[in-house]
């Protein structure tokens, strides 16, 4: 798994960012962390609760609410998309060095089960324009997605196909630094059975899959088993919804993220829609420091 940046917090940047006063205590140390649980951190994708903020109001909020890590979604209110020049690319990879906040990824819609080499091929040319948007701005990945399986065409044809534009996207963003995350997604392709399968064939070490929290994971054997299915590709990044709503076993999921030392990034992709953005964050951030204490 590929270790994401280390963050840099030197005096300068402290005294310009705003509202850096309010920062929890444990934000100021997470680089010094050394348990597995301290290494394991909380961070959030702009869906849903990110979803309507400017870039500079975003890293306000995330700063605010000790959320210290940000996977930026396409088509969202931040505008971090591929049409962005050189100059705005510059600027958005500034602000970022600016702020504690780290640049964790980009979450894009890019896809590759549908029955049509066109659109398959299309869909690989916009990964390709994302990893360059990450590795310009200064982030670590990108997210891509199965999107499910079409109708008359053969499971295994759809799984190896899958499996080959990975390995063309992974080889491609391997060479700008840039990891691809799979995203456990899709009618039928967030089946833990199919992801592994798709990974038989995305035999390149940069493609890698992001946990994503499905009520599918509790199916068959159950959560336990399904996970062990693809630990050994994880990447850096998870996708989680809110910890306290809901009956998915997150705390049995944390445990067994701690178990394997996993060191990565725990992002909240929420299903809500809070007025107080902060104050959400804030006690998402304190449940997820419980059950990883």
């Amino acid at each position: 798994m590929t270790s994401h940046p280390r963050r840099k917090f030197i005096a300068t940047s402290i005294a310009a960012t705003a509202g850096l006063s309010l920062l929890p205590r444990y934000a100021e140390a997470l680089d010094t962390a050394k348990t597995p649980a301290q290494k394991m951190q909380l961070g959030l994708v702009t869906y849903l609760w990110g979803k309507d903020m400017d870039l500079p109001t975003l890293l306000d909020v995330c700063e605010k609410s000790g959320v210290m890590g940000v996977e930026l979604r396409t088509q969202h209110a931040h505008g971090v998309e591929p049409v962005l020049s050189k100059a705005q690319r510059a600027e958005v990879k500034k602000r970022f060095a600016d702020s504690p906040v780290e640049l964790v990824g980009y979450g894009s819609n890019a896809q590759y089960h549908e029955n049509n080499p066109a659109k398959v091929k299309a869909n690989i040319a916009l990964t390709k324009e994302y990893i360059r948007l990450m590795h310009d701005c200064g982030g670590s990945g990108v997210k891509v997605k199965p999107n499910g399986f079409v109708k008359d065409v053969p499971r295994e044809k759809t799984i190896t196909q899958i499996g080959l534009a990975l390995n063309e996207v992974a080889k491609f963003g391997d060479a700008l630094g840039q990891q691809i995350r799979v995203e456990v997604h899709g009618r039928g392709t967030s089946e833990l059975p199919v992801v592994r399968d798709i990974f038989k064939v995305a035999t390149n070490p940069n493609a890698t899959v992001c946990w994503n929290s499905n009520d599918v994971d509790l199916e068959g054997a159950g959560l336990a088993e399904n996970f062990d299915m693809v630990k050994n590709r994880f990447g850096d990044t998870v996708h989680i919804r809110e910890l306290n709503v809901g009956k998915y076993p997150y705390a049995e999921l944390m445990k067994k993220f701690k178990t394997m030392n996993y060191s990565g990034w725990i992002l909240l992709e929420a299903r809500t829609n809070p007025s107080d953005k902060v104050a959400a964050l804030i006690e998402q951030r304190k449940v997820f420091e419980q059950m990883t204490a």
